[in-house]
């Protein structure tokens, strides 16, 4: 079992107001799964990829990552727990402007202690793995978007994480560029790769092997994702009267491309 998360609960704190955005949600995801957690805006799944992600921590209720009880982590244990078991790829790519794609795939490796010799080395058999061998020395501002995503997404491998944790993954490519990286992922979880996914979208849900529904805070059914793929609400529905924090969206990101680029820093 790589991750068991039983009766999670997030409130917020605005002013004197208790805002609940996760309620009692439980699942479990097993080694080598490959899993799209969709929701509409506002569902709470952005907050649910941070407490996966071990960015942010619930309120109540209990989770285990491989057999790790993530609450009970101080926060150095928890960024260390975050370094070693998930790697994070995000929508808008998050790579250093200044860096080579090999510099930005090689960051992680860092915190690791790794050599400098052997981070160059496994970054280019990542950037190998995910067809980019020829473009090691580029630049993210010589790279098309679907090539910075494959950057991101070695970056997220580099250190072989337990699970690879994706959130909107082809949100800013063009279709064709989009089918490329699902393809990728499809790769990446043949040879054994766990896959999570987080998506408002059912085509992208559909190519996951099981989706886990989320809507107002709430686990709502989970099923095959050929079978069993929520159709997204009408526009000028109302969607679920789900307060969100407007800091919401960026944590996860801010937080570990902020780790990264203080290590560039320093290199």
């Amino acid at each position: 079992m790589i991750l068991d998360l039983q009766n999670i609960y997030k409130d917020y704190q605005q002013d004197k107001l208790v805002v609940p955005v996760l309620k009692d949600v439980s699942f479990q995801v097993e080694e080598g799964e490959y899993v799209a957690i969709m929701g509409p805006s506002g569902s709470g799944k952005t907050t649910l990829m941070n407490i996966i992600g071990c960015l942010d921590r619930p309120t109540s209720g209990n989770y285990l990552l491989a057999g790790e009880d993530v609450l009970k982590c101080k926060d150095k244990e928890m960024s260390d727990l975050r370094l070693r078991s998930i790697g994070f790829v995000f929508q808008s790519f998050h790579l250093l402007a200044r860096q080579t794609a090999l510099d930005n795939v090689a960051l992680p490796l860092s915190y690791a202690g790794i050599k400098k010799k052997e981070r160059k080395e496994r970054a280019a058999q990542a950037l190998e793995r995910v067809g980019l061998g020829d473009r090691m020395t580029f630049k993210p501002t010589q790279l098309s978007g679907g090539q910075k995503q494959r950057v991101a997404i070695a970056r997220a491998m580099v250190n072989n994480p337990k699970i690879l944790l994706a959130d909107e993954p082809t949100g800013a490519l063009d279709s064709k560029s989009g089918e490329q990286i699902m393809d990728l992922f499809r790769q990446l979880n043949d040879e054994g790769v766990t896959v999570v996914m987080i998506t408002h979208d059912r085509n992208i849900a559909s190519k996951a092997k099981r989706v886990i529904h989320i809507i107002d805070g709430m686990i709502t059914e989970e099923g095959n994702s050929q079978l069993n793929v929520m159709v997204p609400m009408e526009e000028g529905n109302p969607q679920p009267n789900v307060m969100v924090p407007a800091e919401e969206e960026p944590q996860a990101n801010s937080m570990v491309v902020g780790e990264l680029g203080k290590e560039a820093e320093n290199e």
